[in-house]
Formats: structure tokens, C-alpha cells, sequence
């Protein structure tokens, strides 16, 4: 005690020669037991006085704590959550899907190998590694890790780019080198639990992203598929796709066995599908011959291929061009290569592949969560995404992430665990040792068919897009701008355009975002043609009794109808003067102004100057405000003055010093407006008790000083302890009957007044010039359930903020109480009813 005291009063003293207000927030310059305020009886309700957050709790809780870091760490491996219950059944279910995936897997890794401008072995390599490195740190049992043909599109533009100025680095040595560095940042993302950057990317993005892309490489796969040569495909899609149509006179053989190899792929996927639909209880057979046909026909169309080359095995001899040598085992093993001049090379790509890799992966993660009824942890699966492309490259890996239609058959072959990339890397094993001799006779036209057929399910169909654009035309715009530049550009500027642009509309709406004007309407709850509330249930009652008149309760709509209400309700203005605000999308530095500007112009419109002569002299009138054209008066007779401003803090979670400025300089503004008078400010719905701690410290939540020495009535809402059938609230009410008796003939003879359960059970605290009937009081008292035999009810909110109120209903209780107490209001017109 002795230590803290000593430092308070050291800082006490550092404050006075700094010359900071450390009372600044206590604008009475009063304790904060009493500012002038009534306080209500506390023997027949607990008081409670809110505690300010301080900076050493907002430390703790940010840093982690021995536990939390044990926590932590277990959670870094999630298999060992499940491992140890595996059984039979799962085992069966992995083994199934392990297999599927696996089938496919093989031949789409070759694939997508020659998108990232590399052998068709190291496609098989990046999805060895993806497969078994995954399990360990997985949280989504569907997803598959290994090549994709965006980011191995990505990762060949970057290889080539790199070699055209480093010559002397080797494409398979830049693409692990690229897997290093992005797994470094992405792994460093997960750790620190930062996955949630992620969701700043929009589905409209990602979806254009995707679409774009798929685009893009289909029309980049059709030279290999038709056998024509003689211009880049690694130009803009449009570009590629006039090159194809000018040369289409010279295709070759390759368009024989590529155009079948895709017409084939799709008859068999529409055959299996029309099939199951037919015989339904046949349906898992069925699924699990249509993916299979990827493997089926690249294995038919080696079988031709061998039987037409055989003899043609020199590669200018060759009917159709084939695969070619691809190496027994891991032959590329190595340490990545990682220098400067190499990072260099691809600093500017680092980036855009970093958002591919991630994107890509946590959207099908998230989507076949949500379909298989689980929740990923976004930051897990980064760490995931991290490790494998940290891992993979020392076996010769180049970057990988979730596959969309290889998770999609996982899904559906029914696996159970991630355990199933186990048996998938197994299978890729043994393709790796004992089949590359097959390999050698694979045409590349039937790859280029497989890329075509698989990249087709990222399009995003045309029933999806007009969905999008019956929830957001915006959105819709973002898309086929990202779709449009995708085209006649280049995927990473599509990516840039599609973030950027979405990224420009969400700070667009948070600046402009618009506040609302409230009013109030009384409505009752309907079933049909009937009319209650919670004690009626809905009886019949006639609308023009006043049970019906008691069912009714209080909400509040914007005046302009803005939510969709129907405009034919007119709500009611709260109280001539006094205005009820809604902050409708957050309140920070970049909309406070947007927000305060209409509310003021607003306030300026609907009400007058309390003090019509407030000016003497025309010179004495500012500039923008000269007044009425010379020999007219002033029309205010029909505006009333400004009272109370009510604002409504549900959609805040967060201010920050720019927005309480701007309102405090509005309040200032507003009091010179309404002077002799001034304005008081009520802030209902506040979530955030460092909110609180703002607005109190720039003088809100305080009744406004003023030379009144009138005593402020607050109203305070009370709330039950432990619910009125409570046996602890019986008990203590035996216990405590007599003295409790006692208590309420103590407050009769002080003059204390509650109001009565039918207007919110509100404690209403003591007035000096109160008086009241003594029946009436008792009768008050009687129906009042704050003071029922079972029941103890305490404040919601703190007695030492009695201007936070818990809802727009005691909000405007406690203006209009004040209002009238002030007396000497005559209301004019109707004051907040918009034009």
C-alpha cells in the first residue's frame, strides 16, 4: 500500500509539472461519489460504479501467459487431438479416399509441372511433400495439398521472367526458391495468429481471381492440345487466343488424341452423372468411376501412344509429341538455393504468389468446412501451407497449395481423417520408383486435355454471378473487372485489380458512411389478427382496449425509412429538441466527420437558436451566417430549441482520438448554438469498455456543468439479480423481510420514488422539490417489482456514468426527465421530423 502510494503521489507530481489535467474527464471537478447527482437508495438495490479498463490490463491481456503458450503449442500439431482414437472405420474411409486422390493426383501433378515451365517430375515431387507434410498440422480433413494450375501458371511466368535477366539460374532452382520464401511469410503469418488477414480478400475477388485464371490457362493450354507452334502461350489470353485461331490451318496429330482425350472426359463425367441420377442407389459406384476417368484416360491414351511410338522413340521421329524421359526417384534433392541476387530476380512476384497460395487454399478450406459441418482455423491451416513449401523444396518441390477438384473428390470419396494424405504419398511413392517408364509415353496433348478439363470447374457459372448480383451489383463490377484485366493482361494484375478495387469500395463505405435519425413508433406483437405481449400469450384482444394499449412497446426507425420500414408508419419525433443518432457503420477518424457534418447541418435545419438576439449587430454575425435579407425577421417561431442529442453506439466497438475530437468540438459547437442553454449529450448501447473510457475522458457520460443549482435527476436502469424465482433471492427475503420493511419506510419519509415495472422498472433518484401522495407512493411501491418479496435487482450500467444508458428507451427517459425539470420548456412545432 505504502509503494502504491508513494507512486501515486510521484506521478500526481510528474503530472503537475507536465502540466497534465489528470481530472480533465471530471468536468464537476467533483469526487466521483458525488457530482451533484441523486443517488439512489442502496440498501434496496446494489449500487455498482464501472471501473475504467487501464493500460497494464490491455497489456495482459495481449501477452501471452505461460498457459496460453502450452495452448499454444498444442495446438500447433492437431493430429494429436484425434490420433489416438483412429480406428478401423476411419482407416477404411482413408484408405478409400487416399486411393481415389492419389489416382488422380499423378497425372494432374505432370500437368500442371509443365505450366510452371518445369519437367513433369517435379510436379510429382510438390505433391509427394504436399500430401505428407499436411496431416500433421491439418484442421480441415478434405483439403489436398500439391500443384495447382493457377499458382504453377504463376510460378512459370516467374521462371521465365527470372530467366530472361539471370539466364544462369535454372527454372526448378527459382521455383524452390519461391516455395522457400513464400513459406517463410506465410508460416510466419500462422504462427502469430494472423490468419485472419485473409478474410480482407473478398469472395468477389477470389471468385474473378478464379475465373480469370481458369480462362486464362484453358486458352493457354489449346497450342499444346491442338499441336501448334511457332508463338508464346505465356502471352495475355487475348493475345494466345487470335495467335490460335491465325494458326489453326497448321495444327498436327497432337489435335487427334488431345480434342478425343477432352470430348472423352466430359462424356464420361455427363454419363456417370445421368447415371446416378437413374440409379440412385448405384450412385457411389458411379462417383467413383468419373474420378477415375482422368487416370483411365491418360492410362488409354499411353497405350496408344506406345503403340504408335514404339518404334519412334527419337524425339524427331515421334507421330505426336510425349512426355519423354522423366527420373526414377528423387533425383533433385537438394538444398534450395537462396541469395540475394536470386530473391532479387523475383522480389516484385513474391507478393502476388504469396496471395495465390493463400487464397486459393483458405476458400475451399473454409467452403468444405462449412459443408462437412467443421470450423478451420485459418491460422493453422497458413502454418500448413508454410511448412510444406518450406519443406518440399529440399526434395525438389515448387509451390503448393489446396487443390479445389482434387478436395472435392477427397470429400466425396468419404474420407474421415487428414490421415489420408498418408496413403495418397504413398501412392505418389510408388509412382515416382515404378512407373516412369510409363510416363515416358504419355502424350501432351492428353495432358493439356486434363488441364482444360480440370481448370473448367473454376469458372464461375453464370446462375452464381447473377446471385452475386442480387446481393451486390458492386461486387458483381469488381468481378468482371478482375475477369476483364485477368484477359487482356495478366493474372497477378488481375489479382491487384480485383484486391485493390475491393479494398477502395470497403474504405469508401466506411468514409461515407450515414447516419440515421430516429423517431419512435409503439408496436405490439401479432399472430395473425390477434395482439399480446409476453403475460397475455396472444389472447384475443380488442385493439381499442387497454389491455391491447399495455401490450404495446416502443421501438425506434429512421425518419427517412432508409431500413426499408414501411413509409406509410410515421414515427413520432423522440421530444421537440431532442434527437436520437445512429452511427450505422462504425465511428472512426475516417467517417467522423461524414457522421457529425450531416448531424449538425441537420440539427441547424430543425431547430433555432435559443437565443433569437444572440447577434446585436449586423457586424456582429459571422460571415456564413449573414441572416435574413434586410427588413425580414427571422423565421423560428415554429422550431423548437436544441435540448438533448442521444446517440446511438450499438454498431461502435472502437473510437479513436480524431473521432472524439470531432465530437467534442461538435459539442462545443452546439452549446454556443443553444446558448444560454446547454446541450445534454446521452450515448445509449456503448459495447466496449475502452469506448467508455474515451468518450468519459473527453466529458461525455457526465450531466453538462451549467450555473443551474437545481439538483440532476438521473435514471438509472436496474435489472434482477439471479431472476425473481431465484432461491437465493427467497431466501434473502425471509431473511431480511423486517429490515427490508424498515427500508421502505425510510424512503417514503426521504422522498425516494421509483417508477413503476410498467414503464422499465427505472429507479428514479431522489428530488429535493419531489413530493408525492403517500397512497400513490405505496401503490407505486406495491407494483413495483425491484421491490417484489423474492426478487434484488442491482444498476446495469455504473453510477458514476449516468449519461450511458443500456438503451434508446432510458436514454430518452432520462433527456426528457431533465428537460422537464428544467423547466421553462415550451415546445414549438415538432422538431425532428425530416423534410
Amino acid at each position: 500500500m505504502a509503494s502504491n502510494s508513494t507512486a501515486t503521489k510521484v506521478g500526481h507530481g510528474l503530472a503537475k509539472v507536465l502540466g497534465i489535467k489528470l481530472h480533465y474527464r471530471n468536468p464537476q471537478g467533483l469526487d466521483d461519489v458525488s457530482r451533484g447527482e441523486s443517488v439512489y437508495s442502496v440498501s434496496s438495490a446494489d449500487s455498482y460504479v464501472e471501473q475504467e479498463p487501464s493500460t497494464w490490463e490491455w497489456i495482459r491481456s495481449v501477452i501471452p501467459s505461460g498457459r496460453g503458450l502450452v495452448h499454444w503449442a498444442y495446438h500447433l500439431f492437431p493430429f494429436v487431438h484425434w490420433i489416438g482414437r483412429y480406428n478401423v472405420q476411419w482407416l477404411y474411409g482413408d484408405l478409400v479416399a487416399g486411393i481415389t486422390v492419389g489416382c488422380v493426383v499423378v497425372p494432374q501433378s505432370m500437368a500442371y509441372a509443365r505450366l510452371a515451365e518445369l519437367a513433369p517430375e517435379y510436379g510429382l515431387y510438390s505433391s509427394f511433400m504436399g500430401v505428407l507434410v499436411y496431416w500433421f498440422f491439418a484442421t480441415s480433413k478434405d483439403i489436398t495439398i500439391g500443384p495447382v494450375a493457377v499458382m504453377s501458371t504463376v510460378t512459370g511466368n516467374v521462371v521465365n521472367r527470372v530467366k530472361e535477366t539471370n539466364p544462369e539460374f535454372d527454372g526448378n532452382v527459382v521455383a524452390s526458391s519461391l516455395a522457400v520464401i513464400s513459406g517463410v511469410v506465410i508460416v510466419s503469418i500462422g504462427l502469430v495468429r494472423a490468419g485472419w488477414l485473409v478474410d480482407f480478400i473478398s469472395l468477389a475477388a477470389i471468385s474473378a481471381f478464379m475465373t480469370g485464371s481458369a480462362i486464362n490457362i484453358a486458352v493457354g493450354q489449346v497450342p499444346a492440345l491442338m499441336g501448334i507452334t511457332g508463338f508464346s502461350n505465356r502471352e495475355a489470353t487475348y493475345k494466345v487466343f487470335i495467335n490460335v485461331l491465325k494458326h489453326l490451318g497448321s495444327s498436327k496429330r497432337d489435335a487427334a488424341t488431345g480434342l478425343t482425350a477432352l470430348t472423352f472426359l466430359y462424356l464420361i463425367r455427363y454419363a456417370c452423372n445421368l447415371a446416378a441420377r437413374r440409379m440412385p442407389h448405384r450412385s457411389k459406384m458411379f462417383f467413383f468411376l468419373s474420378t477415375l476417368r482422368t487416370a483411365f484416360i491418360i492410362l488409354l491414351y499411353t497405350l496408344i501412344s506406345f503403340l504408335v511410338n514404339r518404334n519412334h522413340r527419337a524425339k524427331s521421329e515421334r507421330l505426336f509429341a510425349i512426355l519423354g524421359d522423366v527420373p526414377r526417384g528423387f533425383k533433385h534433392a537438394a538444398v534450395p538455393t537462396l541469395n540475394t541476387t536470386i530473391i532479387k530476380a523475383y522480389a516484385a512476384d513474391i507478393p502476388v504468389s504469396i496471395i495465390v497460395l493463400l487464397i486459393e487454399h483458405i476458400a475451399i478450406a473454409k467452403s468444405f468446412g462449412r459443408v462437412n459441418n467443421y470450423t478451420i482455423d485459418a491460422s493453422q491451416e497458413l502454418v500448413a501451407i508454410g511448412v510444406t513449401n518450406l519443406l518440399g523444396p529440399f526434395l525438389g518441390a515448387y509451390p503448393a497449395t489446396g487443390s479445389f477438384s482434387r478436395t472435392a473428390i477427397k470429400s466425396k470419396a468419404g474420407v474421415r481423417t487428414p490421415f489420408a494424405g498418408v496413403v495418397t504419398a504413398v501412392l505418389v511413392l510408388l509412382a515416382i520408383y515404378a512407373l516412369p517408364a510409363v510416363f515416358f509415353y504419355i502424350p501432351n496433348s492428353a495432358l493439356s486435355a486434363v488441364i482444360i478439363h480440370a481448370v473448367g470447374d473454376l469458372i464461375t457459372p453464370p446462375n452464381t454471378v447473377y446471385q452475386f448480383w442480387r446481393i451486390n451489383p458492386i461486387e458483381v463490377i469488381i468481378f468482371f473487372l478482375g475477369v476483364i484485366v485477368t484477359i487482356f493482361s495478366s493474372i497477378e494484375n488481375g489479382i491487384y485489380a480485383t484486391v485493390s478495387v475491393s479494398a477502395a469500395v470497403l474504405l469508401y463505405r466506411v468514409v461515407k458512411a450515414q447516419g440515421r435519425f430516429m423517431g419512435k413508433v409503439k408496436v405490439r406483437s401479432a399472430v395473425g389478427d390477434q395482439f399480446g405481449n409476453e403475460e397475455t400469450k396472444y389472447r384475443d384482444i380488442p385493439l381499442d382496449t387497454k389491455a391491447n394499449e399495455d401490450s404495446a412497446r416502443t421501438i425506434f426507425l429512421p425518419l427517412e425509412h432508409n431500413d426499408g420500414s414501411n413509409p406509410q408508419i410515421e414515427p413520432q419525433s423522440p421530444y421537440p429538441g431532442i434527437f436520437i443518432y445512429r452511427f450505422s457503420e462504425g465511428y472512426n477518424y475516417p467517417n467522423a466527420n461524414h457522421y457529425l457534418d450531416y448531424m449538425v447541418q441537420t440539427i441547424f435545419k430543425q431547430t433555432r437558436r435559443t437565443n433569437a438576439h444572440s447577434y446585436p449587430k449586423l457586424g456582429d454575425r459571422p460571415w456564413n451566417d449573414p441572416g435574413p435579407k434586410p427588413g425580414r425577421e427571422e423565421e423560428y417561431s415554429d422550431r423548437p430549441t436544441l435540448k438533448a442529442i442521444i446517440l446511438d453506439f450499438s454498431s461502435v466497438n472502437n473510437v479513436d482520438i480524431t473521432s472524439v475530437q470531432n465530437l467534442i468540438d461538435v459539442r462545443n459547437q452546439l452549446d454556443k448554438y443553444a446558448s444560454p442553454d446547454k446541450v445534454d449529450w446521452h450515448l445509449a448501447c456503448i459495447n466496449n469498455r475502452w469506448t467508455k473510457r474515451a468518450l468519459a475522458s473527453a466529458g461525455f457520460g457526465f450531466p453538462t456543468p451549467s450555473g443551474d443549482s437545481s439538483r440532476w435527476k438521473p435514471i438509472f436502469s436496474v435489472a434482477e439479480i439471479g431472476g425473481k424465482s431465484s432461491a437465493a433471492a427467497a431466501a434473502e427475503y425471509c431473511e431480511h423481510e423486517e429490515g427490508l420493511k424498515q427500508q421502505l419506510t425510510r424512503d417514503e419519509e426521504g422522498g425516494f420514488r421509483r417508477k413503476s415495472a410498467a414503464d422499465g422498472g427505472d429507479v428514479v433518484a431522489k428530488d429535493d422539490g419531489a413530493s408525492s401522495d403517500t397512497s400513490d407512493f405505496k401503490q407505486t411501491i406495491a407494483s413495483c417489482k425491484a421491490y417484489g418479496p423474492t426478487t434484488k435487482v442491482a444498476a446495469v450500467h455504473g453510477l458514476n456514468r449516468p449519461l450511458f444508458h443500456v438503451d434508446l428507451t432510458s436514454a430518452l427517459q432520462s433527456a426528457v426527465a431533465n428537460i422537464e425539470r428544467k423547466g421553462g420548456d415550451e415546445p414549438r412545432g415538432v422538431g425532428t421530423k425530416l423534410s
